[in-house]
Order: C-alpha cells, then structure tokens, then sequence
C-alpha cells in the first residue's frame, strides 16, 4: 500500500549539537528557509547549560513521534548521531547513578592507567577499546567500579526502546569520502564568515561549565583559541576543519559497521536517485 501522497511530514532532529539552542551556526541548524514551512522538531529545544544525554533526546523523540502518528503524520528522523539512533531504538541500559567519588577518582587518571586498571576489573571491555580511548575508557571503569558489574551485564538489560514497535525506512547516506572532507572544509569556513565567531563570543560570555557537551561541540574550542588570541585565524580555521574532518571519519566508520547490513546505502550527496527516494515512501 502507498503511503498517502498528501501525508503530512514532521522532521525531527537526531544531532547531538542541532539541539542546542546556542548553536545555530556551528551546528548548521535549517534555517526557516529550509524549512520550508514543514514541522521541525528538537531543533536548538535544549538550552545550552543542560546537557542533552542520548536518555533525554531519546525520551522526546519518542514522544514526538508518537504525536506525529496520532495525527497521521510521517515522522522522518534526520542526523547522524550513531548513540541517539541507537539508544531510541534499541535503549537504554539501566546503569545505576554512578558513585560521584569513584567517577572523580576515575575522571582523575590518565588514560593509560584507567585502561590498565580495567584489563584487570573488566578485561572484556578492556580488550574492545582503544587504549587511548578516554571518554569510553573511564566510563567502563566506573560504571564496574560502582555498580560491581561490567557494562556488558547493564546493556544486556536494555530498556525503553521503540524498533520492535515501529516500522522503519532507513537510509544511510554514504559519500565519497575525498568529497566529503572537502565538504567539510568548506562548510567550516562558510560557518566562520556566517557567524560562527559571534556565536562562541555569546556563548563565552555565559560562563558555562567547560565540561558540558555544548563547550565541546565542534568549533567551539577552536574558535575560543581565537578569542583568547592562543590561535591566529588560519590556525583557528585549520583546527576547526580538521576537528570536523575527524567526526565525519567517526561518523562514516560508525554508519558502515553499527547498521544493520540490510539497511539501504546510497552515496549521493542529496540522494538524488528517485526511485530510492520514492521507496522510503512505500509500504
């Protein structure tokens, strides 16, 4: 069966920096423009001193697609955060809070001997990660230390996602990469002539903890460098291009190899091939 043609859509947003309110420019959030009048979602709702976990971006787009299929509309979920799509889907595990002094005493180590403590505490996880690995690192280290079980053991108890009860039409958008980083390079210095100096200045000024996901967003550090004159403009722009060049590779990387194998790949820019298009659309 067709799907109506005259079915109402509603985007919503699944980028872990197009939910911040402050980061219109850096996060190259739609403009009005292009919007072009259809229902967006979850675009810059959070202010920037909340941070936004893949737990709360998953709790309100369940909500916003369960709203948009009470009124017969068809939710379609654009961006490329792998953790967001991940945990709406499948969930969350249960994780307890997390003691704050062992998170500090872990927070506190150096990476190579956090990960050397947990070949001995977790060596499972130990053996899946990257020694230099911080972020993933101290998380497998706390998370056994505090709760007295592995992450494994919490993720096998996932909860609160919704792939067994929706229908889906994925599409992984998977570009030639030499394109791509060329792309990147010039979006970044489009975004510093658009605005995007002015946009960390406002942002600066609020004295926000420098720990929070919207301080360490792309751009954001290496514009700061340019602020506090650590870094001249070239050097500003250079970083910050790089910056993104790395999180497209992790992007790419994690789009190729954590999706299911059955979802659909195409490597056109906008997904030009209307047949492909015209199948997302299809029951």
């Amino acid at each position: 069966m067709e799907v109506d043609a005259g079915r109402r859509a509603v985007v919503i947003n699944a980028d872990s920096a197009q939910v911040y309110a402050d980061l219109a420019v850096l996060s190259a959030r739609p403009s009005d423009a292009e919007m072009a009048g259809i229902p967006h979602r979850l675009f810059g709702t959070w202010d920037g001193a909340q941070a936004c976990s893949a737990a709360d971006w998953a709790t309100a787009a369940t909500a916003e697609i369960d709203a948009a299929h009470a009124e017969g509309a068809f939710p379609i979920l654009v961006g490329g955060t792998g953790l967001y799509i991940r945990t709406l889907l499948d969930g969350i595990a249960p994780v307890p809070a997390i003691d704050p002094d062992v998170r500090a005493a872990v927070r506190a180590l150096p990476v190579a001997e956090a990960h050397a403590a947990l070949l001995i505490e977790d060596p499972a996880r130990a053996k899946q990660l990257h020694p230099s690995d911080t972020t993933r690192v101290a998380r497998a280290l706390e998370v056994v230390r505090s709760t007295g079980q592995p992450l494994a053991h919490w993720q096998a108890r996932r909860e609160g996602g919704i792939g067994d009860r929706v229908r889906l039409r994925p599409l992984v958008l998977l570009p030639d990469r030499a394109w791509l980083y060329a792309r990147c390079d010039m979006r970044f210095a489009r975004m510093w002539q658009g605005g995007a100096v002015e946009e960390v200045s406002a942002l600066l000024a609020r004295s926000l903890d420098p720990d929070l996901p919207v301080m360490r967003a792309i751009g954001v550090p290496e514009i700061a460098g340019y602020l506090d004159r650590s870094l001249d403009e070239a050097a500003a722009i250079a970083a910050g291009q790089q910056a993104t060049r790395r999180y497209a590779k992790r992007q790419f990387t994690w789009l190729r190899h954590q999706t299911p194998g059955d979802w659909p790949r195409d490597t056109h820019e906008n997904c030009l091939d209307s047949s492909r298009l015209v199948s997302l659309f299809h029951e």
